[in-house]
């Protein structure tokens, strides 16, 4: 027998230790549990000796007795002011979270441990964690099982060090590349960015279940929803969305996200329909835990509660409304720690603060945080370096190729020039710590240690990254003009300088002409072009006759004009990461195949906007002065051979609705007396084999390819609303020796066909469909399905399973 209470039995249900803990609470225990009102930052100073807590950490745990979570305690960047000599690094970090932890567990009447919230981007945000390339470079990898891997590695590494959640972005998406957080989006198209956020969710929190490992980490999924369709590329503006549009493309990453497990998602700051998402009860509640039957946490963004008070009047009734509409956690905000206010007053009931502070509780428990509430004296775990240079290599996209400047050869005189040919920090995007010296390798650094022997390199910037500065353009000219081969570096930068104007948030304000940042949070663009000086350098070289191959590193898509004729090769690098100039060196002299595809369509200029691959089909056939398509498109991406693909051929070309379950029961709520049509998704389904696209793919070249084969589907006739141009349905990703050719299959099931019907379930409606496979949204083939209301006669001998694929 043990007098012990309940919620302390680790053998006990997590949901009945949740209901012991809180009959034991106060309210204003209560209000302290879903609160994360103070900076990590601000909870420790060094000193001589060390690091020690502050009398202002231990005044926020007084006053409530207690403490939800404490955000970025290890946070390091200029916004936070921590820096290399001030933070937290890595032998320190298990050290100082303990140290947060023992007073909260030891001097709190309940011992309740607090969650360490640190934001994980693309690596653990702290001094020595290790970087990863921004989303845009993995989701131009269309390799999830690489992330998921490279993810669990960067938790194991925040756990180790004291952590127990990861902010990562991962739910919003390119529709417009003048915002200028694109580099946080896994890419513009929902069904990729879904298959990424389900391998997010995997790699942080490990295998599904009720408990996350002591190696694994809670994952916090941003932002919910709809922020990357801001007006104007805006950056936390309203947004125009209709109810079809936010299901059909804002929302599928997080349902895929909420059904791989995630632990909790963070309310963007943009409206919905009048609403900000922290106060809108229709997506807190009605999607996401009625329809979708989410029971994790609901975290707000920095301060967003808090403008919330222009709509209900002053703090105490903003922090009902969120409470009210699903928000349990607060960050930094001041209408939160007034909850008790809100329930004395009225204005909120006690019961859903309890729902809220709840599921706080829930996820403490299921971290393991009241029997392991310390770290302890282990080392760091490694971070996932190699893992990071992968990826980027992986990520690099051959966009243009005239089949003779690259790969590079030994021997030569290569000219590599442009401002990012020689900065890490510009290769690495934004929401990332301070470097320690000597961490990572640009560009040029990546040149000189590939290049074969005899190989002699050269280098001189020619321009800055933004102005029009034309003075350093002759000393460029003169190295391009006697070179074998100029490589220019252009593109952008999110490197957040010490004199960053900043946010109470953290956004970086840049207005007039950008200073260090061209990209990042803040940092939102009307012209996309390049700017004006590396543009002349372009220019500049390319008329010198000399053979040019451009790269891009980046974080946005920019415009590019039409290069043919005047370059031999564009490549993108989006930002990188620190090894990255290894990574672009290996591509570019040929010791790795170019295996990218874009994750976004690539502009010809602002005004065309938008230029997604996946609008609705009205059959635009463009301004007089420009056409309506992409520059690139969605998917493209070359390789150093060359690819055929046959067309494509399908097992049935005629089918039944009632084969295929229904989609998807759980999206958009429900409009009364609406109907979906004759047997849509309906009915018995009867025994037929499945229907398999199939195509063959072959390499002509003379080098080995690693092609990814793209599944599309295009509605023609039928169905309850208008269809789309296309949408990705599936891809794969094939190895092919010179010769050699193999057969891809996709299943063509209810996930390839399904749309949102008019009484708002996903489901496969009667009509002719274009199944379409090849390397991108606009060089793929295509061969027709019929879907019919009633099921056509068995076809003896149907395939009876998919996807597969054949190699000869």
């Amino acid at each position: 027998m043990t007098d012990d209470p309940l919620f302390r039995d680790p053998a006990a249900p997590v949901a009945a230790r949740v209901r012991d803990l809180l009959g034991r609470m106060t309210l204003a225990e209560k209000v302290g549990q879903v609160n994360q009102r103070m900076y990590g930052w601000d909870a420790y100073e060094r000193t001589a000796t060390g690091h020690r807590l502050t009398d202002a950490f231990r005044a926020e745990v007084a006053a409530y007795d207690g403490m939800g979570a404490l955000y970025g305690l290890q946070r390091a960047d200029p916004w936070s002011g921590v820096t290399a000599e001030t933070g937290i690094g890595a032998a320190e970090g298990a050290r100082v979270s303990d140290a947060v932890q023992r007073h909260l567990v030891e001097h709190t009447r309940l011992g309740i441990p607090v969650l360490l919230v640190e934001e994980m981007p693309h690596g653990l945000q702290a001094l020595d964690g290790t970087l990863l390339p921004v989303n845009l470079a993995v989701g131009a990898t269309w390799n999830p099982e690489l992330y998921e891997e490279a993810a669990a590695l960067a938790a194991a590494q925040l756990r180790s060090r004291g952590g127990h959640v990861a902010l990562v972005s991962a739910l919003d998406l390119v529709r417009d590349p003048r915002w200028g957080r694109a580099e946080e989006c896994f890419g513009e198209d929902p069904y990729l960015a879904a298959r990424f956020t389900e391998a997010l969710v995997r790699g942080v929190q490990g295998p599904p279940g009720e408990r996350i490992g002591p190696d694994r980490a809670a994952v916090v999924l941003k932002h919910f929803a709809g922020q990357g369709a801001t007006v104007g590329g805006r950056n936390s503006a309203a947004t125009e969305l209709g109810l079809r549009e936010l299901h059909e493309i804002h929302l599928e990453a997080a349902l895929a996200g909420i059904r791989a497990g995630a632990a909790g998602v963070m309310a963007a700051y943009n409206e919905f329909d009048g609403l900000p998402c922290a106060a809108n009860r229709d997506l807190l509640t009605g999607i996401l835990r009625e329809t979708w039957g989410f029971t994790g946490v609901v975290m707000a963004d920095g301060l967003a509660l808090d403008r919330l008070v222009r709509l209900a009047g002053d703090p105490v009734a903003a922090g009902a409304m969120a409470l009210a509409a699903g928000t349990d956690l607060s960050l930094w905000d001041g209408c939160f720690p007034r909850l008790a206010e809100a329930v004395a007053g009225g204005l909120v009931d006690e019961a859903v603060l309890d729902a809220a502070v709840g599921r706080v509780l829930a996820l403490k428990f299921r971290l393991g945080l009241f029997e392991r509430p310390y770290t302890g004296d282990r080392p760091p775990a490694p971070g996932p370096e190699r893992l990071s240079e992968r990826i980027a290599r992986e990520s690099v996209t051959l966009l243009a190729h005239d089949r003779a400047t690259l790969p590079l050869t030994g021997g030569a005189r290569i000219a590599v020039l442009g401002p990012n040919a020689d900065s890490v920090p510009q290769q690495i995007g934004d929401y990332t710590a301070p470097q320690r010296p000597g961490t990572g390798v640009s560009v040029l650094d990546g040149l000189r240690a590939a290049a074969p022997a005899g190989t002699e390199i050269v280098y001189a910037p020619g321009c800055g990254l933004v102005g029009g500065d034309r003075s350093a353009l002759p000393e460029a000219v003169a190295l391009a003009a006697g070179a074998d081969v100029a490589v220019v570096v252009l593109g952008g930068s999110s490197a957040r300088a010490a004199e960053t104007r900043f946010d109470a948030n953290g956004a970086a304000v840049v207005t007039g002409a950008p200073g260090g940042m061209t990209c990042g949070e803040g940092v939102d663009l009307a012209d996309l072009s390049l700017p004006e000086g590396q543009s002349a350098l372009l220019d500049a070289v390319a008329a010198t006759g000399t053979p040019v191959a451009v790269v891009l590193v980046q974080g946005r898509p920019h415009a590019l004009p039409d290069l043919t004729g005047r370059v031999g090769a564009v490549l993108s690098a989006w930002y990188p990461g620190p090894w990255g100039g290894r990574a672009v060196a290996d591509v570019l002299f040929g010791a790795a195949e170019p295996v990218g595809r874009l994750p976004v369509s690539v502009p010809r200029s602002a005004a065309q906007l938008p230029v997604f691959y996946n609008g609705k089909d009205h059959g635009y056939r463009g301004y007089v002065d420009q056409p309506a398509t992409a520059r690139h498109a969605f998917g493209h991406g070359l390789s150093y051979s060359s690819v055929e693909y046959g067309v494509p051929r399908l097992s049935r070309s005629v089918v039944g609705v009632a084969e295929f379950a229904e989609a998807d029961s759980s999206t958009v709520a429900s409009a009364p007396g609406r109907d979906d049509g004759p047997g849509a998704g309906r009915g018995p389904r009867p025994v037929h084999g499945p229907v398999v696209c199939s195509v063959e793919v072959r390499n002509t070249g003379e080098r080995p390819v690693r092609e990814t084969v793209q599944l599309y589907v295009r509605r023609e006739f039928g169905g309850s609303s208008w269809p789309r141009v296309r949408e990705l349905r599936g891809f794969d990703r094939v190895d092919l020796a010179p010769g050699e050719r193999a057969e891809v299959s996709f299943t063509v099931d209810a996930g390839v066909l399904a749309s949102v019907s008019r009484s708002g379930r996903r489901v496969v409606e009667p009509g002719k469909f274009t199944i379409e496979a090849g390397p991108s949204s606009d060089g793929a083939q295509g061969v027709r399905l019929t879907v019919r209301a009633s099921a056509p006669e068995a076809v003896p001998g149907a395939e009876a399973s998919g996807p597969s694929r054949r190699s000869t």
